[in-house]
């Protein structure tokens, strides 16, 4: 008799989970319904696809949420999919390990969502079949390092019904939604955003070449399987065409996707230099500069964004410029203020002083005294602002907390699909500019599926 229960207690969690789901495409269901479930109906049994450094760091995360219980890890590399295992079974997840993801999802039956941080070239293939087995995926960015294969995932989620969350993590941290919602679009701080400037500089240190503990090489026929020719390959697949995008695409992804949403519109050109100038052994540019045309209902936006491999110098960053003010905002550290035009009156400001939607600092004489300007080519410095909110959790935790309350019903997602698509067409063109040396035109057909 207790077996029986523990199946229709199995069975009730798991219709729940999937039909809940449906409040996170928009669907609404009564709260009668939602406050029927007991504690352990929320409980989320997911898998992991890929352990290696942003697997971890997302299998990490994903352990400080209540209710996630970590059913299967799968890796081709035994040394990862070991080390993430042996933390998992630490922190009392009993689990299965494979090597491949199809075998995992024939032989994992009760499992609602998947985790997917595999190499890119790998996403699409593995999405679509996690889709179609029926369970919610959560995918890292890129999407996929096809705009071929980044439709096919946004179709495939259409069709099975179920949720897809893509990781671009910033669009669920607390600080960047903050100054979208109350400083940009409610208090309109900045005027008129006319540029925007952002980067992403890693030191030489950072970039170079990842190596492996000697003895835990993959062996040729499983990494030719897998599509690697070897295993410099495997560990440094983001600089391989093919397989990753590059810098540009593995870290300008996050932050060239906040200029899109910021602006809530995406680009209508583009236009990029960059090159093989340092890591003579990739395939990909290590050093990268590209320039975004937009048009928005206000007017032209010009975005410059940037990637360096060579020198970390002021590490990652954004910035939004308008007419009326300026917002510096990082994922990093919580760094981030917000700037007065000094032609600006603080009044028309302090409406947003007394909400607590910045926090005026004392200002300077500099900022106050047009004599502080040595000379005409001068501007007056702007007046700073601190931001009020910040982010006291790991980088993904959120968007992860967001994905599984959209499978719980609870919530809408923050990054679905249609989203991810649009930020994968607008970064892989960067490549594409660079190869033709010419200024490239987006169509809007090219941003719908």
């Amino acid at each position: 008799m207790k077996h029986n229960q523990e199946d229709n207690k199995n069975i009730n969690r798991r219709t729940f989970l999937r039909s809940t789901a449906a409040v996170g495409t928009g669907l609404f269901f009564a709260p009668s319904l939602l406050a029927q479930q007991s504690k352990s109906s929320d409980d989320i049994n997911i898998a992991l696809l890929g352990a290696g450094a942003q697997g971890k760091v997302l299998a990490t995360d994903c352990l400080k949420i209540p209710g996630i219980r970590f059913k299967a890890v799968c890796d081709i590399w035994d040394y990862n999919r070991n080390w993430l295992s042996r933390r998992l079974k630490a922190y009392r997840h009993e689990h299965n390990t494979y090597t491949d993801y199809a075998e995992m999802l024939a032989n994992e039956k009760d499992l609602d969502a998947v985790i997917i941080a595999t190499p890119d070239f790998w996403h699409a293939e593995q999405a679509i079949e996690c889709l179609k087995a029926g369970l919610h995926v959560y995918c890292e960015k890129e999407m996929s390092n096809t705009v071929e294969d980044a439709k096919r995932m946004v179709q495939a989620a259409r069709e099975s019904g179920k949720l897809m969350q893509i990781g671009h993590q910033r669009r669920s941290n607390p600080r960047y939604t903050f100054c979208f919602e109350k400083l940009i679009n409610e208090a309109k701080l900045l005027g008129r955003i006319t540029t925007i400037n952002g980067q992403w500089n890693r030191s030489k240190a950072a970039c170079e070449d990842k190596g492996w503990p000697k003895g835990t090489d993959i062996d040729t026929a499983t990494l030719q399987k897998y599509g690697f020719e070897s295993m410099q390959q495997f560990r440094n697949w983001r600089w391989y065409k093919g397989l990753g995008g590059g810098p540009i695409v593995d870290l300008g992804s996050h932050q060239i996707d906040i200029y899109n949403w910021f602006l809530g519109v995406p680009p209508k050109s583009i236009i990029a230099s960059g090159g093989i100038d340092y890591w003579t052994q990739h395939e990909w540019y290590d050093n990268v500069m590209a320039i975004y045309e937009y048009q928005t209902e206000k007017g032209a936006v010009r975005a410059l964004y940037q990637t360096g491999t060579t020198n970390s110098s002021q590490g990652y960053f954004e910035v939004f410029m308008g007419d009326e003010g300026t917002l510096l905002i990082s994922e990093a550290s919580n760094r981030g203020n917000i700037y007065r035009e000094d032609w600006v009156p603080e009044t028309k400001w302090q409406p947003a002083v007394k909400n607590g939607y910045v926090l005026q600092q004392e200002q300077t004489q500099a900022a106050s005294d047009t004599s502080a300007a040595v000379d005409a080519r001068e501007s007056v410095p702007a007046a700073r602002y601190d931001l009020p909110v910040t982010m006291d959790k790991p980088f993904h935790q959120p968007h992860l907390e967001n994905f599984f309350d959209a499978i719980r019903g609870k919530a809408t997602l923050n990054c679905p699909p249609e989203i991810g698509f649009e930020s994968a067409v607008t970064v892989l063109k960067v490549n594409e500019a660079v190869e033709a040396a010419k200024k490239l035109d987006f169509s809007t057909q090219e941003f719908k599926v």
